[in-house]
């Protein structure tokens, strides 16, 4: 699905922010990406390995996680006390982006919030549900409010002056790009003059993990000896997704609006398409359709294209179908690399977190290497891959795609 290109260049991207396992904070996170420093390994937060005793409690599900986040200093201790993991990354990953765009100057009744994610609190509601089994009348009632995908509007609308609007965005894995896209249309129609668009932290439990890991979406057993080598978009030894704790912020508004910092870059054009199917199969069609939809929409031949950030699990299926969709729509001329290899899959975040990677790789005029690439699917494209590399581009184009065959893309261009 497309909208009229009309007013569509005049949406400008003025605020990043982004809390991952590898750096908090953008600084810090294009670092990492440039240096292609991971955090894999063996997950250690409670809830999200099998529980001893139970009959698959040799399972070890690797990931990348985080730091606590370093919150600002404004936050009570009260609101700590009920703040997940979720809140707390959104809180810190929106506290940079809104001041990096100057929000304060803006009027709040203008500004909106498109949250992309939903069921983003899994393994805290795993932990309550086991800490109350035997005693559920001590079930503090906040859980009344903290089961809702609505929870994480209120609290990120509670410390920032957002009165314009907020609500949750549900796309699966394609949920952050979805919610930018989402937050583009509403800057465009005029509903707010700027919006936020934040890619939630999606809590796995270990609920969620022994299900991905069933249906063979996310790495097996293959390499828990060496969770280093475990993710590898794109690589013929790849095994599945490894997950990445990760969220992130992006600022957009109208250029012709408020007075605000240089921007990062211009919206060109963007693009969603459904494949009419619940299970998690990628379509060649649809992943064709929704690149040849953000093209259009931005006006631009394929050939214009810089630089793709592709959406890039370490899906078995996945990774041949996107290269193929990129062949078709006449992409293999564009560098390429994969930041899902240094991050990790982020799920609900993964779009919003790429569409910050490419932003800051554009800034730095620099493309972050391609962990474990080792013998690509198709070494026909011009891949990035032991090291960064310099690359001097202007457009780019980042992809997401989630299970119940959602596709996005969009077109970014620097400013």
């Amino acid at each position: 699905m497309t909208s009229p290109r009309s007013d569509t260049r005049d949406v400008v991207v003025t605020g990043l922010g982004v809390t991952t396992a590898v750096g908090q904070g953008k600084d810090d996170f294009i670092a990492a990406l440039l240096d292609g420093r991971h955090a894999f390994g063996v997950m250690q937060r409670p809830g999200r390995q099998v529980p001893a005793g139970s009959a698959d409690d040799t399972a070890a599900f690797l990931g990348a996680e985080m730091g606590e986040p370093v919150l600002p200093g404004s936050m009570t201790a009260r609101t700590l006390r009920t703040a997940s993991l979720s809140a707390k990354a959104a809180l810190t990953t929106l506290h940079e982006a809104w001041h990096e765009a100057g929000l304060d100057l803006a009027d709040p009744s203008r500004i909106g919030l498109v949250i992309g994610g939903s069921n983003v609190q899994q393994r805290e509601l795993t932990l309550l549900h086991a800490r109350h089994a035997d005693r559920p009348e001590f079930l503090r009632p906040t859980y009344g409010m903290g089961f809702m995908d609505s929870d994480l509007c209120g609290f990120c609308t509670e410390q920032f002056p957002i009165r314009g609007f907020a609500h949750t965005l549900g796309g699966a894995s394609a949920s952050g790009l979805l919610a930018v896209l989402q937050a583009v249309r509403a800057v465009q129609s005029g509903q707010v003059d700027v919006c936020i668009a934040l890619g939630a932290l999606m809590d796995l439990s270990y609920w969620e993990c022994l299900a991905f890991r069933a249906m063979g979406a996310m790495g097996s057993h293959r390499w828990a000896d060496d969770p280093a080598a475990a993710c590898r978009p794109f690589d013929r030894n790849h095994d599945g997704f490894v997950f990445g704790e990760a969220c992130a912020a992006i600022v957009v508004e109208r250029l012709d609006g408020r007075r605000h910092p240089t921007p990062y870059a211009r919206f060109r054009g963007g693009a969603t398409a459904m494949d009419g199917t619940r299970n998690p199969h990628p379509s060649l069609e649809g992943e064709v359709a929704v690149v040849e939809g953000a093209l259009r929409e931005a006006g631009m031949p394929a050939s214009a294209i810089d630089y793709v950030n592709p959406h890039g699990t370490g899906s078995p299926t996945g990774d041949a179908v996107e290269l193929q969709a990129l062949a078709r729509c006449g992409l293999t001329h564009a560098r390429i690399n994969a930041t899902k290899s240094i991050t990790g899959h982020g799920l609900a975040a993964a779009g919003a977190v790429e569409v910050v990677a490419t932003l800051l790789q554009m800034r730095e005029q620099k493309l972050h290497p391609t962990r474990n690439l080792d013998d690509p699917l198709d070494a026909a494209f011009p891949w990035v891959r032991d090291k960064a590399e310099d690359h001097a581009f202007r457009t780019a184009l980042s992809l997401s795609m989630g299970f119940g065959g959602i596709s996005s893309a969009i077109c970014l261009e620097q400013w």
